[in-house]
């Protein structure tokens, strides 16, 4: 019934954001299970699916909190490579909160490291995961 209430501006408004959902999934990979619950889907498609409802909202920055958690190796490989992606075609910033270190080192420009809530380096990837630092308190202190 909203549906026929709707104005035409409405109604062209709902037809460009399903465009724009359908293009989002489909860049995805998402397309072919758009229409199934959620329930019992695969941990990485789950966390595709979560990332595709954020880019529907079209953003600038784009804040992650662990993706790769719960990943296999592959699908981290894939994730980094997908963040790489649509970095560029969206023109995104991504703030990456994460402990998997090989996807930091391959997304992220620059890396900040919090140690109970204090920073203990800054800068490029290589150079902070070579800081003593680091490596102290992520590693242990070598005996």
């Amino acid at each position: 019934m909203a549906a026929l209430l709707a104005s035409p501006g409405e109604r062209a408004r709902e037809r460009d954001l399903r465009r724009e959902a359908d293009t989002t999934l489909d860049r995805l990979g998402l397309a072919a299970i758009a229409d199934r619950p959620v329930a019992g889907l695969p941990l990485g498609t789950l966390k595709r699916i979560e990332l595709a409802r954020a880019l529907c909202a079209r953003p600038r920055l784009l804040l992650l909190d662990e993706p790769a958690n719960g990943l296999t190796h592959e699908e981290v490989e894939e994730l980094a490579e997908l963040l790489l992606e649509l970095r560029r075609e969206r023109a995104l910033t991504i703030l990456l909160v994460e402990h998997h270190l090989g996807l930091v080192s391959r997304v992220c420009e620059r890396v900040s490291v919090l140690d109970f809530g204090r920073k203990i380096a800054d800068g490029p990837p290589e150079q902070v995961k070579s800081d003593p630092a680091v490596v102290a308190a992520y590693l242990g202190a070598a005996a």
